[in-house]
C-alpha cells in the first residue's frame, strides 16, 4: 500500500502489512540483570537505591537520573503498588476483538520513582486509579527471569490465602494462567 492509499484509508493509518527486517540484540545490563534474577529465584521486585540522593528507582539503573552519581543495590519493593492510570484494550495484536477486553495499568510504590506497566486482574469496570494490588507470580518451577514472570497484578485481599509469599516479599506464587482457564500460547482455553 502507498503512503497516500494509507492516508486515505479507514485501517491504513492504524497498521500496514508487511515484513521490517531489523536485526538487533538489547542486553538487561546490570541492573537489568539483578532485577530478573532476583524475580526469577526469589520472586521479589528489587530496586537500586542512589546514596548521594536517597532516591529509590524501580526498575533499577546504574546511574542516578537525579544527580547521575552511581546507584547501589536497593531494597526489594515492600507493600503494594498503586494503580495511576488504565487502559483496556478490546482488540489484540493481531486486529480481532478480544472475547473479554484486558486491563493494563501504571503502577507505582510510594517513595520509588519509576513503576512498572502490567496486567491487571480486575474487569474493566473496577479499574481505576487509585486501586491498590499485589503482583502475582508463575510458580517458581515456571519462572524465566522476565518480566512475564508476574502473571499479572490483582487487588490486595482477591489473591487466595496462601498464595502471598513470606513476610517482606510482596509477590505470590500462583498457579499459571492455563491453570486458572485463561490466556495460553496465544489461544483461549
Amino acid at each position: 500500500m502507498t503512503a497516500p492509499a494509507r492516508r486515505n484509508s479507514a485501517t491504513g493509518l492504524r497498521s500496514w502489512k508487511g515484513d521490517v527486517e531489523a536485526d538487533y540484540r538489547y542486553t538487561t545490563g546490570i541492573a537489568g540483570e539483578r532485577f530478573f534474577t532476583e524475580l526469577r529465584e526469589h520472586g521479589r521486585l528489587v530496586t537500586a537505591r542512589c546514596p548521594a540522593c536517597d532516591r529509590t528507582y524501580l526498575p533499577p539503573r546504574i546511574y542516578c537520573e537525579e544527580c547521575l552519581g552511581p546507584t547501589a543495590d536497593g531494597p526489594p519493593v515492600e507493600g503494594p503498588a498503586v494503580v495511576e492510570a488504565v487502559t483496556v484494550t478490546h482488540i489484540d495484536v493481531d486486529g480481532t476483538r478480544r472475547p473479554t477486553p484486558e486491563v493494563w495499568a501504571i503502577l507505582r510504590w510510594d517513595g520509588i520513582h519509576g513503576g512498572l506497566v502490567h496486567r491487571l486482574a480486575v474487569p474493566a469496570n473496577r479499574a481505576k486509579p487509585g486501586l491498590r494490588v499485589r503482583p502475582v507470580l508463575r510458580p517458581r518451577g515456571a519462572r524465566v527471569g522476565n518480566l512475564t514472570d508476574i502473571v499479572e497484578f490483582a487487588p490486595q485481599g482477591t489473591i487466595p490465602k496462601g498464595r502471598l509469599a513470606p513476610r517482606g516479599s510482596t509477590i505470590a506464587d500462583t498457579p499459571t494462567r492455563k491453570a486458572r482457564g485463561a490466556r495460553t500460547s496465544g489461544k483461549r482455553a
